[in-house]
């Protein structure tokens, strides 16, 4: 396992983060306590030390474990918890992005991870009522109070993301470091405007979904494989999808490894800081995951999945792209000039 710096910080992580959303079988899916120490303990004998959870993963379990499982060693391990999500239906201000949520929802937090702090605290989905203003001088109010040390913005759109990191700039206050999106071969769509966002404020960007809800592992190619979870749940499954995860099939042939390992480094090796966010719920799962630190795609190989899978990103890229609109855009010198 290598390390990236995280954003415009000097905070070092590891190139793949462990997502344990699977941790806790409240949901009926998950894996027992047993199993997720399984997998928590050989993503840390990889050298991973970037651990990420939530407030609503598995009802709180989730945190309980990750809680129990670092506390050995806390410092050795960036912790990474988020807050919006509800905990309680009955109460109006137990969710959404305002100061009260913010700081009950980390209290809670804290008391399920046994800790006094966390490295990254990440906005976990953007509700389109809190001010920005708000939520940016309630994120450096905790920063300055040492209860977090970083902080980062997950589902949001990159107009919010771009308002509050300019706003942060001017004001003073702590900026958004990372950025959590989903990004697959099948899911590219954030390469519109999150992504080029990201790279234009030395943001890095965690992947979740990287492998397409299993999409890109090439099972469901098989005859009689029926869609199952988040693949069924949100439509995953398609003839387009379906010949994009083939393409994942036969370079991994080629190579010798299996079509996750390919899906997953094609993320890894996108231009900016990518770190894909892995979770699995059988610890086999993780060190197959994990087998993608040892392949490298070739130029060739990129193209070809980046060609099966490509996406149009309209206006106003498109647009701007059109040989037309930069020939009066640069007066007809645009190959002249070092870009």
């Amino acid at each position: 396992m290598r390390y990236k710096l995280l954003g415009k910080s000097g905070l070092r992580v590891s190139e793949m983060a462990l997502g344990t959303m699977t941790f806790g079988e409240d949901w009926g899916w998950g894996a027992s306590k047993e199993e997720s120490k399984k997998i928590f303990d050989s993503f840390a004998e990889a050298g991973g030390n970037f651990i990420d959870t939530a407030n609503r993963y598995t009802e709180g379990t989730s945190e309980r474990y990750v809680g129990e499982f670092i506390a050995a060693d806390r410092d050795y391990f960036v912790l990474a918890t988020k807050y919006t999500l509800f905990d309680n239906r009955n109460n109006p201000n137990a969710s959404g992005n305002h100061r009260k949520n913010m700081v009950r929802s980390l209290e809670a937090s804290l008391q399920r991870l046994k800790t006094d702090y966390i490295d990254v605290f990440w906005l976990h989905a953007w509700d389109f009522t809190t001010p920005v203003e708000e939520v940016m001088q309630s994120l450096d109010n905790l920063v300055r109070a040492g209860k977090i040390l970083y902080v980062g913005i997950s589902d949001t759109p990159a107009w919010v993301v771009s308002q509050a990191n300019t706003l942060a700039a001017l004001r003073g206050w702590t900026p958004f470091i990372g950025l959590q999106t989903q990004y697959s071969l099948v899911e590219r769509t954030p390469e519109r405007d999150l992504l080029p966002m990201a790279r234009a404020f030395d943001m890095s960007v965690t992947a979740w979904g990287a492998l397409g809800s299993g999409v890109l592992t090439g099972k469901y190619n098989q005859p009689d494989q029926d869609a199952e979870g988040r693949a069924a749940q949100w439509g995953a499954i398609s003839p387009h999808n379906l010949t994009i995860a083939q393409k994942v099939v036969d370079i991994a042939a080629e190579i010798g490894c299996n079509p996750s390992h390919v899906a997953l480094s094609w993320v890894r090796q996108q231009p900016g800081s990518l770190i894909p966010l892995i979770g699995a719920r059988k610890v086999s799962q993780l060190e197959d995951n994990l087998g993608c630190l040892n392949v490298t795609l070739t130029d060739e190989q990129m193209a070809q999945l980046n060609d099966v899978s490509r996406i149009e990103l309209g206006f106003p890229h498109d647009f701007l792209s059109t040989n037309e609109i930069k020939d009066i855009v640069y007066g007809g010198m645009r190959d002249q000039i070092d870009m």
